[in-house]
Formats: structure tokens, sequence, C-alpha cells
């Protein structure tokens, strides 16, 4: 499981047998919901955390990820973009092993 620190937004890791994956969304975002879909689609536990309204968030986003937009995906503390980046991904079979997933089942 990732938490995020309250004084710097960054994420904190606790071992899991599968890494740990944190989307971060705003309340409307339509890839936001594609992104959270797909990873529940592979059966994955993800932690969701609306930064919507928070310009402190928001801020960590950018200077971690380079990108203003959301979803942003992190697992294991890495970031690997929103749902395009995360589709793509799984188009070219590389997000099952990320997801510490058997390729082609959740």
């Amino acid at each position: 499981m990732t938490h995020v620190d309250p004084e710097n937004h960054s994420p904190t890791s606790v071992t899991n047998a599968r890494p740990a994956v944190k989307v971060y969304v705003t309340r409307i975002c339509a890839y936001c919901t594609l992104a959270k879909r797909l990873l529940r689609s592979k059966g994955v536990e993800f932690e969701e955390l609306d930064v919507s309204g928070d310009a402190s968030a928001r801020m960590w986003l950018v200077e971690t990820t380079g990108q203003r937009t959301v979803p942003q995906v992190f697992i294991d503390d890495k970031p690997y973009g929103g749902y395009t980046d995360i589709a793509q991904l799984d188009q070219q079979g590389r997000l099952d092993g990320l997801l510490g997933l058997d390729p082609g089942k959740p």
C-alpha cells in the first residue's frame, strides 16, 4: 500500500507482494475513469487520490511527472503517465509485468 506524506505529498511505500499502484485524479475526468477501468479489469488494487482543488498536490505532480494532466499513474512510486500511456504499455504487453501480473491473467 502506498501513502502520501501530508507534508510534501511524496509517496511512501509499504512492501506488498504486488507493486503499489496510485492514481491521481480529479472529479470530472474521462481519462481518469478509463485508467481506473483498465486497472480494475486486470484485478489491480490501487489507491485513488483526488487532487481537485489541491494546488500543492497538483504542483507536486507537475514537478514529479512534468505533466499538468490527470490521471497520473504511479507504480511503486514511479510515474508512468496517464491513461494513454498505460494503455500503450498494455498494448505492448508491458503493463502486466509492471503490475506484477502474469501476462494475460489478473
